[in-house]
C-alpha cells in the first residue's frame, strides 16, 4: 500500500514526514479467543471470520481490512483491531435502515466518521487484549491524521463534535469520569 492509498475518509493528508508503518499493529488473530466476539455479541451483531488468505467480504480498502455487510462484520486473523473495530462502529452508528443495506461502503459523512474513530477508541478499552492506548497508538502507526495532527491529541482535544453526535444518538453516557459506550446500535435501545 503506497502513503497515498493510507488516507481514509474524513481524516487530512498525511504529512511528508509521517512514518506509516502497517507492522506494529495488533491483529485480531492475537487477540484472546473469543474477546471480539464477546464485545460484538454485546452489540447484537454478527461477526464472521474469514479463513486467512480469502478475500475479505465487504471491505472497502481490501487487502486485510474489515468488511461489512447488513449487520455483520468480517474479519481475517490478519485484520488489524483498529480496523475491525472502526468498521464495526460503523455498524453501530448507523441507523437501522443504512445498517440494513449496508455493503462495503459505510456511507456515513465527516461528521459520522469522527464520530466512529471516536467510539472504535472508547470501545478498545471493552476489548480484551487491546485498550485505548494501543488503539491510539495502533492508528497513528497506520496513518490516521486529523486537523489537530496525531490521533491521541485528537482524541484529548478536538472530539467535541463526535462526542456530541454520540451522544444526541445515545451511542455513548458522558458521566463525569468520561464518555463510555452505550452498548446499543443507533436506533436501538
Amino acid at each position: 500500500m503506497s502513503v497515498s492509498d493510507s488516507i481514509k475518509p474524513g481524516f487530512t493528508a498525511l504529512p511528508e514526514d509521517l512514518v506509516v508503518d502497517e507492522t506494529a499493529v495488533l491483529r485480531v488473530g492475537e487477540l484472546p479467543q473469543g474477546a471480539l466476539e464477546a464485545l460484538v455479541e454485546r452489540f447484537g451483531l454478527a461477526l464472521v471470520w474469514v479463513t486467512a488468505g480469502e478475500s475479505i467480504p465487504g471491505s472497502f480498502w481490501g487487502d486485510d481490512e474489515a468488511g461489512l455487510i447488513g449487520e455483520t462484520l468480517y474479519v481475517r486473523p490478519d485484520t488489524a483491531v483498529h480496523s475491525a473495530l472502526h468498521e464495526f462502529a460503523h455498524l453501530v452508528c448507523m441507523d437501522a435502515e443504512r445498517r440494513a443495506t449496508a455493503h462495503t461502503d459505510a456511507g456515513s459523512d465527516d461528521i459520522e466518521e469522527e464520530a466512529v474513530c471516536y467510539l472504535q477508541i472508547l470501545m478498545a478499552d471493552h476489548l480484551d487484549g487491546f485498550d485505548r492506548e494501543r488503539a491510539l497508538a495502533d492508528m497513528q502507526a497506520w496513518g490516521y491524521v486529523f486537523r489537530v495532527g496525531a490521533p491521541a491529541d485528537w482524541f484529548r482535544d478536538d472530539a467535541d463534535r463526535a462526542i456530541d453526535w454520540l451522544a444526541r444518538h445515545d451511542l455513548i453516557h458522558c458521566p463525569e469520569t468520561g464518555p463510555t459506550p452505550t452498548f446499543r446500535i443507533r436506533g436501538h435501545s
